[in-house]
């Protein structure tokens, strides 16, 4: 085959998998199911400000797996002191440690292991970023520096990323 039409023909292949991406579909399109068990509940607690509900059920590339909920009432979530979750957020408000994050949930546990990415800066960078998603209680480390996000974190860390994605 030219070089021509080897192009020509991954061109092609290209463009039907975006086409297939971009039509595919999401979970839960067009079906409020999730939402209409949310209302199902408020109904039952009587609770007319409404509320809200994370959830999910997850398989990491390492495969450990994480079922997770969490619901709220809108009138305490309103009432309540937001500045509680502002370390929370600005240890998510970094690159490089959104980048940590998805490295250590992707099976790369160690600092070491870290270091060997380009674009984390030097070693000492790292452990410093370590430390602000430590504290903040994005990670916590195991035995001999290994780092993990805690399992109650892991779903909570997708939802977070997913609200901040287009």
């Amino acid at each position: 085959m030219e070089l021509d039409d080897r192009v020509t023909e991954l061109e092609r292949r290209v463009a039907a998998l975006e086409g297939t991406h971009a039509t595919a579909p999401r979970l839960g399109d067009g079906d409020f199911w999730a939402l209409d068990g949310l209302k199902e509940q408020l109904a039952a607690l009587r609770a007319a400000d409404g509320g809200v509900l994370f959830t999910g059920a997850v398989r990491l590339p390492t495969g450990e797996r994480y079922d997770w909920q969490q619901g709220a009432l809108t009138e305490e979530l309103l009432a309540g002191d937001w500045t509680q979750a502002a370390e929370s957020f600005a240890a998510l408000g970094h690159p490089v440690r959104l980048r940590l994050l998805r490295e250590i949930v992707g099976g790369r546990r160690t600092a070491a292991e870290l270091a060997e990415l380009d674009e984390l800066g030097t070693t000492g960078q790292i452990y410093h970023h370590l430390r602000q998603l430590t504290g903040a209680g994005w990670l916590h480390t195991t035995a001999r520096g290994r780092y993990e996000v805690p399992a109650g974190r892991v779903v909570p860390l997708l939802v977070a990323l997913s609200a901040g994605l287009p």
